[in-house]
């Protein structure tokens, strides 16, 4: 299984940003993807996650109300929008899957997550 995230960039405070995660795996209905990040010099942690099957998504308290994950069948990608974008959420972006269900409580640690891709950076200048 290979993501492949883009749409990382440098935006202003308070703008938007959209990452897209492309996934090759294309049958397994009950997969569950999500957004991480990584700032310099910390530990990566959770932003946002879906399951395929859209029965559940979940949101780190940092970025509710401010991000939306969602996914799209036809193009297999799992999208990421942004908006009032702070300096605090400079960070690389990493997306990531399990190939099968994974509980609400569970959605938000990195052990829940088999694949990930290769990150995508964003930079939020003040």
């Amino acid at each position: 299984v290979q993501l492949q995230a883009s749409g990382g960039g440098l935006v202003q405070a308070g703008g938007p940003l959209r990452l897209s995660c492309a996934i090759s795996e294309r049958t397994v209905s009950s997969k569950t993807m999500a957004w991480f990040r990584q700032a310099p010099g910390k530990e990566r942690e959770f932003v946002a996650a879906i399951r395929w099957n859209k029965s559940a998504t979940r949101y780190a308290d940092s970025v509710k109300d401010r991000f939306t994950i969602s996914r799209d069948t036809a193009k297999n990608t799992v999208d990421l929008q942004m908006n009032s974008l702070k300096p605090e959420d400079t960070a690389v972006y990493y997306c990531a899957a399990r190939l099968s269900y994974i509980i609400t409580s569970a959605m938000d640690v990195t052990p829940s997550y088999h694949y990930w891709g290769q990150g995508t950076e964003v930079t939020v200048s003040s």
